[in-house]
């Protein structure tokens, strides 16, 4: 070997290297390779010796947040002191399930269980129907986990009473995974104020199918990592008004319980609890005294009216859009929710369109305007120059449309001689509107950009667009001046004494505001603060201007001066005030239906409130919508005053 390493030295001419180098190299590469070879070992017996095993502990040392439905805030009038909806907090039975009780011998023993419990629930209800039996106990703890997971706690019962929960907690070692958690219920006012505008709630799990927000919160459900955003499927939430509005505000936080789960997902070990945290409460601009004055006044209309089954009115306040009443009748008790019953009345007719019965001669909520548009009307003519405030028009009670020589009349054919614009607001004349606004207007522009101008008009006040309020669902018009199905002139005749488009109350009331504040259109809102648990004011809703329009103050002057028309419903009213009554017919023969509406303002010359009344099939508005608008502006002055100081104050501080 050393003559071989001589020879290669001499060849490859390498400097000498000593011997004892040569065994440690020798050593470190064995050494190295016995390493080597035990951490391939090890690395093969860890995945395929250990690794189901590890594999196993990993999943079975799983933690899961199950969550706790949150406790929802609630809501109060604008008093802040009467609340139109609270959370109640209630006790119910809950069961976890340690065993996969699906088949077999843990099967008998979940039927044994039910049987059991059905037997408890008699025991302390005796003879009440309302109490599930074993086999509704069955479905309610989803032994196959169809609905829920493993490890999540199955409700079997909620409401419990004082002697239910006494027992299940005394008895508490015999029933292993039961628990008697506290929960909370929604309770409204019970007497029902403002019931469609505040809403309802539904469990989440019926929702996610109903509501594009629920929707994408059951998408995100996978990947929420904060326990305190998850919704469970059993939770309320809000299905409708200012429930759903605000349903990030009133929900609060979900609570959480953590435990340990297995690889079968359920549970083991103890269970630790976090509580939920209470939800923002809403202040409303609901005034539950003027809101009861409104509903009852609708109601005692609808009594004596022989057509009318429903009726629909909305107090705004001019400066701030505060809503103070908003009423939608019949309503329901939202405490005792039966779809059938209510499946026509249920939805906010102020600002939705819907048939509220289910006969064969249904009544839309919304109408068409009549008469009330009028005001608007010569408004328009005004800033067009299609005639001045001091000319004169002959009306002979009718005006003429096309070739054909065909009247439309006024109301009574009623003929009212050499009238101005002014006049012609008070003596509600359709043949001025159709010959000096209708007629000129298509003169001016012609039928495509007559139509569009009056259309931006409309637009301008609220009237065919969002009106901006903080409630779902709301209806922005039929606009029917813009279907081609009669003549620009037909058209828009008709329009100028409101007869081509059907608008719902709430828009009314916001264009009643803008007629009071000569231009400013107020966005209506029904909260005017955010409270947190504490108290402490999170968010003030400021008055917003959505859009402002610019007449000579010359020509609102002429149109409130025209708002006069006789109503006896307010003889002896304490105020100068601006009202337009309005009659809208929709149908012929005997199909015809006259539809009241009403709007005013008052004081005329400082307005406080707006106020808009419709009672589909109600004959004339000075009849059947003036009465509600009368009742209402009395109750807003007892309470706060249509001079600023509440007359219910001046009277008791009098009689001291």
């Amino acid at each position: 070997m050393f003559n071989r390493w001589k020879k290669s030295k001499i060849v490859t001419e390498d400097p000498p290297v000593n011997k004892l180098s040569s065994a440690r190299l020798n050593m470190f590469f064995f050494a190295a390779f016995v390493i080597f070879s035990i951490l391939i070992f090890r690395l093969a017996f860890v995945q395929f010796v250990e690794g189901p095993e590890l594999t196993y502990m990993e999943t079975s040392r799983n933690t899961k947040d199950i969550p706790l439905a949150p406790v929802r805030g609630p809501i109060y009038d604008a008093t802040g002191e009467v609340a139109l909806a609270y959370s109640v907090p209630v006790q119910s039975l809950y069961v976890m399930l340690y065993e996969d009780y699906s088949r077999g011998a843990r099967q008998e023993e979940a039927r044994e269980l039910a049987e059991d419990l059905a037997g408890v629930f008699q025991q302390f209800n005796p003879g009440d129907p309302e109490q599930p039996d074993a086999e509704e106990i069955i479905k309610r703890l989803d032994l196959e986990s169809q609905k829920a997971h493993g490890y999540t706690p199955r409700l079997v019962k909620s409401d419990l009473n004082t002697q239910e929960i006494a027992y299940f907690m005394e008895k508490k070692a015999e029933y292993p995974g039961a628990m008697v958690l506290e929960e909370n219920v929604r309770r409204y006012d019970p007497d029902g104020v403002a019931v469609q505008a505040i809403g309802y709630t539904r469990e989440f799990k019926g929702q996610q199918q109903n509501s594009e927000k629920y929707k994408k919160i059951g998408e995100a459900e996978a990947t929420e990592r904060d326990p305190g955003l998850r919704y469970t499927q059993q939770e309320n939430v809000g299905v409708d008004g200012l429930e759903f509005q605000y349903q990030e505000e009133l929900r609060g936080r979900s609570g959480y319980q953590s435990i340990d789960i297995n690889a079968r997902n359920l549970p083991e070990g103890a269970m630790e609890q976090t509580p939920p945290q209470k939800g923002y409460s809403l202040i409303s601009t609901i005034n539950k005294e003027v809101q009861l004055v409104a509903q009852e006044a609708i109601t005692d209309e609808l009594r004596r009216l022989p057509k009318a089954v429903t009726g629909y009115a909305v107090a705004m306040e001019v400066d701030t859009g505060n809503v103070v009443a908003m009423a939608s009748m019949p309503d329901y008790d939202p405490n005792d929710w039966d779809y059938d019953k209510i499946k026509f009345v249920y939805r906010n007719g102020t600002m939705a369109s819907f048939p509220p019965d289910d006969s064969k001669n249904k009544t839309e909520s919304v109408v068409l305007l009549g008469s009330v548009i009028k005001p608007l009307s010569v408004l328009i003519g005004l800033k067009e120059g299609l005639f001045t405030a001091g000319q004169t028009y002959h009306d002979q009670g009718y005006a003429i449309l096309g070739k054909d020589g065909r009247q439309v009349r006024n109301s009574h054919s009623a003929y009212n001689g050499h009238i101005t614009a002014r006049r012609a607001i008070e003596k509600s004349s359709n043949a001025f509107m159709i010959d000096m606004v209708g007629k000129r207007l298509l003169n001016k522009y012609g039928s495509v950009e007559g139509i569009n101008k009056w259309d931006e008009y409309m637009k301008d006040f609220g009237l065919g667009v969002s009106t901006g309020v903080d409630l779902p669902g709301e209806f922005l018009g039929r606009l029917e001046y813009k279907e081609e199905h009669e003549s620009g002139l037909t058209r828009l005749a008709l329009a100028s004494f409101g007869q081509q488009a059907k608008y719902t109350t709430l828009q009314l009331a916001q264009y009643t505001t803008m007629l009071a504040n000569k231009g400013k259109r107020m966005e209506p809102h029904l909260v005017k603060e955010i409270r947190d648990a504490d108290g402490n004011v999170v968010k003030k809703i400021q008055p917003k201007v959505l859009n402002e329009v610019e007449f000579a103050d010359a020509y609102w002057n002429e149109v409130h001066r025209g708002m006069v028309t006789k109503v006896s419903s307010f003889d002896g009213f304490a105020y100068d005030f601006a009202r337009k009554t309005g009659t809208s017919e929709q149908g012929t023969g005997p199909n015809k239906k006259e539809n009241g509406v009403f709007i005013a303002f008052a004081p005329r010359d400082n307005p406080k409130l707006a106020v808009a009344v419709v009672v589909p099939e109600g004959g004339f508005g000075s009849v059947s919508a003036a009465p509600v608008a009368r009742k209402i502006f009395d109750a807003y002055d007892e309470v706060y005053g249509l001079n600023g100081v509440p007359k219910g104050k001046k009277d008791a501080e009098q009689q001291q």
